[in-house]
Formats: structure tokens, sequence, C-alpha cells
């Protein structure tokens, strides 16, 4: 038992020296109130973003690439900010879009779409007029979980992550529901910011290391892989 648990001591000594170099209030800091995990037996990788941001729309394809190559115990989990009423709107689209497993396909086309083109999907007829003109992904199957019994209530409780964890900003990114991530500029280096971060959660956690991905040869199509990546 003595020598198991010195092994012990040392993988997580080891694990400790590999994320050494983030320092604190430069590349994180720490979340006063920390945010419940939706799973709590692994490591979340929380973004708050809005569809009107300028720079959650250059990180989204980063961040949504850079989560592909998560490994098993670490997930990432997207909430749209509301800090008005208006913008229920757009989060009930979010909530759409992680309803209905499309995140990987529609996320680009809804960002061109508030962002570059200035359509209003806020406004419910705009957002399903434009839904079923899409070809890049199933328009009605993202209709359908807009219209489902759930979706408003998750807009709503967008709205109350917003307010009670006083979400002042986008993209607001944090691992393990405590520590937040600070980005310089370069969206790339902030994937390796919350690389390490999950490796300092999962230390301090006394996690084991995590098993590698099942094969996404498993799955009917690689649109179907990324679906199922998207909304672990």
């Amino acid at each position: 038992m003595k020598l198991k648990t010195v092994f012990l001591a040392a993988a997580l000594a080891l694990a400790a020296n590999a994320h050494a170099a983030l320092v604190e209030g430069q590349d994180y800091t720490v979340l006063p109130k920390p945010i419940p995990q939706a799973q709590a037996d692994k490591i979340e990788v929380l973004e708050f973003f809005g569809y009107f941001c300028v720079h959650c729309y250059h990180l989204d394809p980063i961040l949504l690439k850079h989560a592909q190559s998560f490994p098993a115990d670490t997930y990432l989990r997207t909430e749209h900010v509301v800090w008005q009423p208006e913008m229920l709107g757009l989060a009930r689209v979010a909530a759409a879009v992680n309803q209905s497993g499309l995140k990987y396909q529609a996320n680009s086309a809804v960002f061109q779409a508030v962002y570059e083109q200035k359509i209003n999907l806020a406004d419910t007829a705009t957002f399903k007029q434009w839904a079923a003109q899409q070809k890049s992904f199933d328009g009605q199957k993202l209709i359908a979980a807009y219209d489902s019994f759930s979706n408003q209530a998750q807009a709503k409780k967008m709205e109350e992550l917003t307010n009670t964890y006083q979400i002042s900003g986008t993209p607001t990114v944090i691992v393990g529901g405590k520590y937040q991530v600070k980005f310089t500029g370069d969206w790339n280096a902030g994937m390796k910011t919350i690389d390490e971060l999950a490796a300092k959660v999962r230390s301090e956690r006394g996690m084991k290391a995590p098993a590698a991905k099942p094969a996404a040869a498993a799955l009917k199509s690689k649109g179907a892989a990324l679906a199922k990546t998207a909304n672990k």
C-alpha cells in the first residue's frame, strides 16, 4: 500500500508540473462563485457566447474544432448570454442548436446570418423562414427543436445563468466550473490554456488519466460524429 501511495503522489506531482506554466491573473482567473457543471463526473469547458459578438464569431470555429480533440473525460457546453429580454430570441436559437445536435453543422451558418448578413434570427418567423431555406444542415430538425416544449425553458435558463454568475462579456470560457480563461487575442493559444486548465482540474480532483474516445468510424457519418462530439 505504501508503494502504491508513493506512485500516486508522484503521478499527481507530474500532473501538477504539466500545468505549472499557468499564471493566475495572466492566463486565468478563479471564479468567486463556482458554476455547477452539467456533468459533475467530467471536466466541463463552458462557453458563454453571443451570436452577435465579433469575438465569438472568430472563436467559434477554433473552439468547436478543438473540442473534437478533448479526451473522454472532458466536454464542451455552450450557453448564449441574455443581458436584455430582446436577447431571448437568439438564446432560443442557441438552445435549438444544442437540442438538435446540429452545433457543428449549423453554428457557422447562424453566426454568418446574424453577424455578417444582419438577419434578425431573434424573430421567430424570420428564423423559421431562414432555417427552412438552409442546405448545409437539416433546417426542419432545427425548427422542430425550436418548437419543442423545452426550448423556451432552456433559453430562460441561459438568462438565469447570465444573471446569477454575472457574465459581463463574451466570449467567457470557464473550465471545471471554476477557472475562467483569459484570452489575449490569440485564440489558438487560448486552446492550450483550456487544455492546461483541464489538466489542472483533473489533478485537483484526483481523476484518472482520460480514456481514449471511441473511434468516430463507429458512427454512420462524419456529420453524426461531429454532432455527437458537440453534445457530450
